[in-house]
């Protein structure tokens, strides 16, 4: 078998048409180049001559608005000195001709009396009456008080525009006339319009249907190239300054000729400048960068909030000195550092673990509380805020963490429990203190019963020692059984207000409302027989529980049913009547206070639930203000509405407690 050798490839040569692809394509660039340049200064010189056109339209336009203004403002002085009834009749035809004299564009002045007479007029002509729409203009002047021009209207002479400006006159709030300037509208634009700008341009004053009312061209019509239209801004009037250049499109042929000797000259330069500038805003922008990196540096070594920096896979990337200082490590051991962390509090892993985790998914939690370990063991309380972190791309590359170190707050929220319990207790021991005239009332019945019955047990027995008789078991058992009856219930009345008032700890429980109510029944009863009210509940049997701490609620039942009973003193008796009413609606059970008294005022409904506040000569107002710390305490609300009967609803509503699964 022979085998052949392939023959190498030769080099690839640029020949036949490809040899002048090259110089053909440069040539074609040039002089795209070449006519491009030419082309391109002539639209800059067109937008150059439109730009400058409408900036001397814009500044003949302030000449023109401030003659205006300037006639305006010598009306009015006239026109205060006529109010006011400073000139006669010889100063003020002197004065019109003064005005006059100074305004070669003002046709005339005259003034009007309240019926629109003709009162006084300049040395010009001027009409006797008002036309129909200046009369208008007049009108509306006066609704108005301001001076206001009238539309555009023919003169006498051929092609004549005239323009009214009507200014009302008040004599101590009382409509005394106008005076009323004509102005001629050619005049104004001769006076105005200077020459340079007349030679360069056709300038016209139209109406709002395009129509000339003046018109001034010293070089002649303009040739519709570059025109601009700008509204004079007159009250009352549509009055447009439109105006038309004399000067044709550039031409194209000298400026290809410039362009040619141009484009060859500034080549290089334009290249070095070019580089130049490259180089410039490179440095610029390394320098700008610096700065920035310096100012961030700075403002996050400031901080105190702590920032931590974590890329997808939770590696930290960055931390401030802030974060450093909170968990007592230098930024050298947490860089680079994977969970778990060294300040990762033993107690709560697995909680760590468990948002670790939630943000390797990507579903971090934007705020949450939790506990750091310092290097030193003490334990920081945290309110940490996540956010994603994502490139110039909008790509997330992990997570940006702000910490705060809520240890004051924390301390600040323990201090504020314990002023609320001593508040609930001092609260209870005021609360008894009220009621202590009635508990003796009601402690006297049965001591006093106890007493009658064991005196009697005495006397049966003194008697028959007496007569040598033996007693009789069955005579004394009932009288012995009604005095530990009584003691019973003289214990029972003792041992509540004893648990009423006794200071402890919150501790939540388990709680139903008709246990709730029977615990603290005996007490409300002393109240409501202190005014001869009537106490009625209704509690729903199928009532759930509360998670609350039992004398925290009784306070707040006992408070509102205190207000209650004490709103209905002064009522009729047969209208003294306090529910006490329970139901479950949406989650929450709701326990409601019902009384018909003389209902609550709505000044004072607003600063019903105010500390310090009361209605009672020897209230401390603090009672409505714990029972709503309280309720809220256990994430419920308070609140009050009128009685449609008559009085007063307090009710507040707590979370209900799913039953145990049996």
């Amino acid at each position: 078998m022979t085998s052949t050798a392939r023959p190498a490839r030769p080099p690839f040569v640029l020949g036949g048409p490809w040899r002048w692809l090259l110089p053909v394509l440069l040539v074609l660039l040039f002089l795209a180049v070449l006519f491009w340049l030419p082309w391109q200064a002539r639209q800059m010189e067109a937008t150059e001559r439109q730009e400058q056109l409408i900036a001397d339209t814009l500044w003949v336009e302030q000449t023109i608005r401030f003659e205006l203004t300037r006639n305006e403002e010598a009306l009015a002085a006239l026109g205060a000195e006529l109010a006011e009834g400073k000139l006669a009749a010889p100063a003020l035809q002197a004065r019109l001709a003064q005005m006059l004299k100074l305004s070669h564009e003002l046709e005339q002045v005259r003034w009007f009396d309240p019926g629109l007479r003709l009162q006084a007029a300049s040395a010009a002509p001027g009409a006797p009456a008002l036309r129909a729409p200046a009369r208008d203009a007049a009108e509306m002047a006066r609704a108005g008080r301001l001076g206001r021009y009238a539309e555009p209207y023919a003169g006498a002479l051929p092609g004549q525009h005239l323009l009214d400006y009507h200014l009302p006159l008040f004599r101590d709030g009382a409509y005394a006339g106008s005076l009323v300037a004509t102005v001629d509208l050619k005049i104004l634009l001769d006076e105005t319009v200077p020459w340079w700008f007349a030679q360069d341009n056709a300038i016209s004053l139209v109406d709002r249907d395009d129509g000339v009312l003046a018109k001034r061209a010293a070089a002649g019509p303009g040739r519709g190239v570059y025109t601009h239209k700008r509204a004079l801004d007159l009250t009352g009037a549509t009055l447009m300054l439109a105006t038309d250049s004399v000067k044709s499109e550039p031409r194209l042929l000298p400026n290809l000729l410039v362009g040619s000797v141009v484009l060859l000259a500034l080549g290089l330069l334009a290249s070095l400048m070019a580089l130049w500038r490259h180089i410039a805003r490179r440095l610029a922008a390394e320098g700008a960068l610096r700065q920035q990196m310096a100012f961030r540096t700075a403002m996050e070594n400031s901080l105190v909030t702590g920032l931590r920096a974590r890329d997808l896979e939770g590696r930290v990337t960055y931390v401030n000195p802030a974060f450093c200082k909170m968990v007592g490590l230098p930024a050298e051991e947490l860089l680079g550092k994977t969970p778990p962390m060294p300040y990762w509090a033993p107690e709560a892993m697995a909680v760590y673990q468990q948002r670790f985790a939630a943000v390797l998914a990507g579903q971090a939690t934007e705020q949450f509380e939790t506990i750091f370990q310092r290097s030193d063991g003490v334990r920081v309380p945290v309110l940490i805020f996540e956010a994603p972190l994502v490139d110039s791309d909008a790509r997330q590359t992990g997570w940006m963490s702000s910490i705060l170190d809520i240890s004051d707050l924390k301390r600040v929220e323990e201090l504020n429990r314990q002023q609320q319990e001593k508040l609930q207790a001092s609260a209870r021991l005021a609360t008894m203190g009220e009621i202590s005239s009635m508990l003796a009332h009601e402690l006297n019945q049965p001591l006093a019963a106890i007493a009658s019955y064991t005196t009697g047990a005495l006397n049966v027995l003194g008697r028959a020692s007496a007569q040598g008789q033996s007693v009789d078991a069955g005579l004394l058992q009932p009288a012995l059984e009604q005095a530990s009856l009584q003691a019973q219930r003289a214990g029972q009345i003792i041992r509540s207000v004893h648990e009423f008032v006794k200071k402890r700890e919150p501790q939540r429980q388990r709680i139903g409302v008709h246990a709730l109510v029977d615990g603290i029944y005996a007490l409300i009863e002393l109240q409501a027989r202190k005014f001869y009210v009537m106490v009625e509940t209704s509690i729903a049997p199928d009532l759930p529980c509360v998670s609350a701490d039992r004398m925290m609620l009784e306070q707040v039942l006992l408070n509102l049913t205190r207000n209650g009973i004490e709103a209905m003193q002064d009522i009729a008796p047969g209208r003294r009547l306090l529910r006490i009413a329970a139901s479950c609606a949406h989650g929450q059970v709701c326990v409601a206070v019902i009384d018909q008294g003389h209902g609550i005022a709505p000044e004072v409904a607003a600063r019903l639930f105010s500390p310090f506040f009361s209605t009672k000569a020897e209230g401390m107002g603090m009672g409505l203000s714990v029972c709503r710390s309280a309720v809220e305490f256990h994430g419920g609300s308070l609140k009050h509405a009128a009685n449609p009967d008559g009085g007063t609803i307090f009710s507040f509503s707590l979370p209900a407690q799913a039953a145990p699964l049996g």
